[in-house]
């Protein structure tokens, strides 16, 4: 995880536990939105050549994430069902600059904020979800690493195309952004809401 991300409090976890249901419903959803979010960039950006093959192949993993999801749905006896979304990520697409390429720069970074977030708190749910519901814990835990992975590949691409200077001074800016739009959280059972993380 990047360093200034702040981080969530165990606690956040532990206050999920019960709704691990509506999470596990909420995360189908989450991979199809990560997967279209991969594509849109190669559909909109087609000029940037070096997006192709790691767009195409993190979107190809994000499907691979929403099977696994729907199977845990299906072993579970849950249906899928369409859920209000956290507000998590669109208050951070606000802060999208509209003039290219600084709006290319930005869509990358919260793409990644948004995986490096994920990561952290897959780990949380899978350490709080060990004893009393083992199977999702290895379910959420399972998934952390191409979350981590996935955060590296945006960042990888936003500092080939634009350097390293310019990602980690707007990235500053972005953090800051990222912990505001968390101490506004709307308090859903939401992997993206319902707790202000710690400095």
């Amino acid at each position: 995880m990047p360093r200034s991300l702040a981080r969530t409090p165990p606690a956040w976890a532990e206050a999920m536990v019960p709704f691990a249901d509506e999470l596990l419903v909420e995360q189908a959803q989450l991979e199809k939105k990560a997967a279209s979010a991969a594509l849109t960039f190669l559909f909109k950006y087609p000029d940037e050549l070096a997006f192709a093959r790691p767009l195409a192949e993190l979107a190809r993993e994000e499907l691979e994430h929403f099977a696994l999801a729907v199977a845990e749905l299906e072993a579970r006896g849950i249906a899928r069902r369409r859920l209000p979304p956290s507000p998590y990520a669109e208050r951070l697409a606000a802060w999208l600059r509209a003039a290219e390429p600084e709006r290319l720069l930005d869509a990358l970074l919260v793409a990644a904020m948004i995986e490096a977030r994920s990561a952290e708190r897959m780990h949380l749910l899978a350490v709080a979800m060990r004893e009393r519901e083992p199977r999702l814990a290895e379910f959420w835990q399972g998934l952390v690493a191409s979350e981590a992975r996935h955060q590296a590949v945006y960042l990888g691409l936003a500092r080939q195309r634009f350097g390293a200077a310019t990602v980690e001074a707007r990235l500053d800016e972005l953090f800051a952004h990222e912990a505001e739009v968390l101490q506004r959280a709307a308090g859903m059972p939401r992997l993206h809401d319902g707790a202000v993380p710690c400095a």
